[in-house]
């Protein structure tokens, strides 16, 4: 049927791959090539066209680019079990924002959201440790060296395995969304187009 080139950020990946996985079940004659990195690297590949499609959290505005919701992604506090926060029913947002934070590097978007709530809270959090994957931060914060905000799904299975606890917190989830988004001026091809009739019609979310 042709070929699909397409990037997710990090943080989207499991549902990219998921998607991308149904797409192929539909589909079976499409060969993919899936560019999974961080946030910059993901524009930068749009705006050098050299991808038809990425799966990220919202752009940035002023770029010649298209991108339409899809998905509903809420953003949680995670900790391990035997925090003294995961056994309160209730966290404030000073107990939380008192704890050290394992964050994402400087250009996240999951960093920045992060950043810009409890700055509107006129809080600070206190970052122990930067990491470049969500992969590390759940690693880290099951180890006891932190708290962390991830979107919550990427963490079905430590969840499922009590490696993990989301906590309680005021004001949380913050939620975010996901988008299917390509150049404004791209001319999709008919795979391309495919695949984001895929997205919009079998993930999309209420408006």
């Amino acid at each position: 049927m042709g070929r699909l080139n397409m990037a997710a950020t990090s943080t989207v990946n499991a549902v990219a791959t998921g998607i991308l996985a149904r797409f192929r079940g539909h589909y079976p004659g499409v060969a993919v090539h899936l560019d999974v990195s961080n946030r910059a690297e993901v524009l930068d590949l749009l705006a050098s066209n050299r991808i038809d499609l990425a799966i990220m959290g919202q752009v940035p505005e002023g770029l010649e680019l298209e991108a339409t919701r899809f998905m509903d992604n809420p953003l949680v506090v995670i900790a391990p079990p035997g925090h003294p926060l995961a056994r309160k029913r209730r966290v404030t947002l000073e107990q939380v924002a008192a704890e050290p934070f394992l964050v994402r590097e400087a250009g996240s978007g999951t960093r920045g959201a992060m950043e810009r709530f409890f700055a509107a809270h006129e809080l600070e959090i206190v970052s122990s440790m930067e990491m470049s994957s969500n992969e590390a931060i759940r690693q880290a914060v099951q180890a006891g060296l932190g708290l962390g905000v991830l979107s919550l799904q990427t963490l079905e299975l430590e969840l499922a395995l009590k490696r993990l606890a989301v906590l309680n917190v005021e004001g949380f989830p913050i939620m975010r969304h996901w988008y299917v988004v390509h150049r404004s001026d791209k001319r999709l091809s008919p795979v391309a187009q495919a695949f984001k009739a895929f997205v919009l019609g079998t993930a999309r979310s209420p408006a």
